[in-house]
């Protein structure tokens, strides 16, 4: 493995200022995938830009009614945060599925999604959540929705010396609930095969006021399926619902056939595993509700 220059900057400016006068440089949240890409021979960066000793970059916050997660948290301290957990628990299971517990010390949900892997298990649970992308580069800082960022297998929408410095997730309507759920082959140390995140609202008579649910594993990218949730709206989750909610799931499901699974396996499974993550989220928005099927 080739010995790029090591820098750890201690501002977002600072940093920026690097990755610009190296076109090479990558920056280094928890480096799970870029160390093993490095060794591998996959990609050369002339420099390492570690972005964990500027404020803010690690940790969990509240600012107003939003969450903030810094770019550099490991995936393993979300479980830390209580007052996090109890609204997005979502989220923090997703956040917590990939690899050990050796890796999920260091490993960011920031790396999990620029890493643009279809089958990242934080970003289905993110993108379900509503949350969004604080990005600083060159041209100055901007916000987007995590969907927004990966573009293809392997590939973000970020420019040239851009990298995420937070997410921003906002506190959960009274009556939300959230819930991720995957298949694997093996129980852990594995990738989804098929990946689903779902997030709703109950009203106080435990009808669905908004939905949504997202898919990952099956398809070159995350997959916000807005028939899904919309199939959800408006319903006490029965039967007739769910299953039109599944359909929905499986028609937008657009995965490959591989050694890990069929197009068939998936599609089905996707369908599956959304209506029981719809279930999860709805049994964790009624007892914030004080609901009882």
């Amino acid at each position: 493995m080739p010995s790029p220059a090591y820098h750890a900057p201690d501002t977002i400016t600072g940093a920026i200022a690097l990755l610009a006068a190296d076109p090479s440089a990558l920056p280094l949240g928890g480096g799970t995938d870029l160390i093993v890409q490095m060794r591998s021979g996959r990609i050369a960066p002339g420099a390492v830009i570690d972005l964990k000793r500027i404020e803010g970059m690690s940790g969990v916050r509240r600012e107003g009614d939003v969450f903030v997660i810094g770019a550099a948290t490991p995936c393993s301290a979300l479980k830390g945060d209580a007052a996090f957990s109890a609204a997005w628990p979502g989220v923090v299971e997703a956040a917590n599925l990939i690899g050990s517990v050796q890796v999920r010390n260091r490993a960011t949900m920031a790396g999990n999604l620029c890493n643009a892997s279809p089958a990242a298990d934080s970003v289905p649970a993110l993108v379900a959540a509503g949350a969004t992308c604080v990005i600083a580069g060159p041209g100055g800082v901007r916000q987007v929705p995590v969907e927004a960022v990966p573009v293809a297998p392997g590939r973000t929408s970020l420019g040239p010396g851009e990298f995420v410095v937070e997410f921003r997730l906002p506190v959960p309507r009274e009556g939300g609930g959230d819930a991720y759920l995957r298949a694997t082959p093996r129980t852990e140390m594995d990738i989804a095969v098929v990946g689903t995140g779902v997030c709703l609202v109950l009203d106080a008579a435990g009808t669905c006021m908004a939905a949504r649910v997202v898919l990952g594993a099956v398809g070159p990218t995350v997959m916000l399926v807005e028939e899904a949730g919309a199939a959800l709206v408006g319903s006490r989750l029965d039967d007739d619902v769910l299953a039109a909610m599944s359909r929905a799931v499986q028609a937008a499901s657009n995965p490959i056939d591989d050694k890990r699974g069929t197009v068939s396996y998936r599609k089905a499974m996707a369908g599956v595993l959304a209506r029981r993550a719809a279930l999860i989220a709805a049994g964790r928005a009624q007892a914030v509700r004080g609901i009882s099927r």
